[in-house]
């Protein structure tokens, strides 16, 4: 099971540069095929002119200055895939003493139907009632908490609105703040999971979570060892 966590709203320059190449990768093959195409089509015309009336001068000018460009788009594309990946090991380099650790984002996470998860909630300033909504895969609302106005860690146990055990699964949890009646906001909540592998993807460097869940690296706001079991 892979779940891939949403992108920032302002995206790192790792994210900005992924975003980027990911649309010069999509272009790539449309621009090789092109080149190929001109190519034969340019050949095809020198072969077969009219040899009483040749292609003028002017014209094969024009037609190699686009052959020529189309060539260096070609080449550029390369070049930024490249630097690319090149950005992203770099990136990798610097977060790979994360492995082992404990991340703390706001993401989906993987319920494994016995280890409570941890949550950092963090109401908002004027609130005066904090409660916790957890919806499944599916978008499914599992369960819905009060919980202490705090940002006091609070280690969900993994159980529906009735008390009964939930199956294991991916789950994700967010935070309605209220004062009195009014309901102030809903924000993500973070949770803490253990980082077992950083990889390079489609978006940028990534972290893997337990359940196979996957989320950027740009989305982790703490970094800390293993919590003592």
């Amino acid at each position: 099971m892979t779940v891939s966590s949403t992108t920032p709203t302002t995206p790192s320059p790792t994210a900005a540069l992924a975003a980027a190449a990911t649309s010069t990768a999509a272009t790539k093959a449309a621009n090789d095929k092109n080149y190929d195409t001109f190519l034969k089509m340019m050949t095809t015309q020198i072969k077969n002119q009219d040899p009483l009336n040749p292609m003028s001068a002017d014209q094969l000018a024009v037609q190699l200055a686009t052959f020529s460009g189309v060539e260096q788009q070609t080449k550029t594309n390369d070049l930024l895939t490249q630097m690319l990946s090149q950005n992203n090991l770099g990136a990798m380099s610097q977060v790979v003493g994360w492995v082992g650790k404990e991340a703390r984002l706001a993401a989906p996470a993987y319920f494994d139907g016995s280890t409570p998860i941890t949550l950092s909630p963090n109401p908002a300033a004027d609130a005066d009632k904090a409660v916790l909504v957890v919806t499944d895969q599916a978008g499914n609302e599992v369960s819905r908490t009060e919980l202490p106005v705090s940002t006091v860690d609070y280690k969900w146990p993994g159980l529906d609105s009735s008390g009964n055990p939930l199956p294991k699964g991916v789950y994700s949890f967010s935070l309605d703040s209220y004062q009195g009646d009014s309901l102030l906001g809903t924000t993500d909540v973070e949770y803490y999971g253990k980082i077992s592998e950083i990889r390079n993807s489609a978006n940028g460097v990534s972290a893997m979570l337990p359940g196979g869940v996957e989320a950027l690296t740009s989305l982790i706001t703490a970094i800390r060892e293993p919590a003592a079991n």
